[in-house]
């Protein structure tokens, strides 16, 4: 009875693979296993730094709302505290868009949390 190797999963697993990695340098984008390896901890980096990215953006949203409160005399926790306090629904990613786009629809917030 002859030896049953899936050849057509086991190439099929292989090419996918490979054009994942298309585009690297040198060995990374066609020696199988430098490939395998650089795309599990390309994918493992990837799921990080999703994560990542958004608590980099809150900080950066949070660096602009400071700015842009500071300039009206408060702090940025005073001005969170009082915006939660008087129930206004903006998020900090809304707050740090006016602040730095809009100054005179940011001044109103602040006035009406004062």
């Amino acid at each position: 009875m002859p030896r049953s190797v899936n050849a057509v999963a086991s190439r099929a697993k292989r090419k996918k693979i490979l054009k994942q990695t298309k585009g690297n340098w040198g060995g990374r984008k066609n020696v199988w296993t430098v490939a395998k390896n650089t795309l599990e901890k390309g994918l493992g980096y990837a799921y990080r730094d999703r994560k990542t990215k958004k608590r980099n953006f809150r900080g950066l949203w949070i660096q602009r709302i400071n700015a842009g409160v500071r300039e009206h005399g408060m702090s940025y926790s005073e001005f969170m505290g009082k915006v939660h306090a008087k129930g206004l629904e903006l998020n900090r990613k809304v707050l740090a868009d006016l602040a730095m786009n809009n100054p005179e629809a940011f001044k109103a917030i602040i006035e009406s949390v004062k």
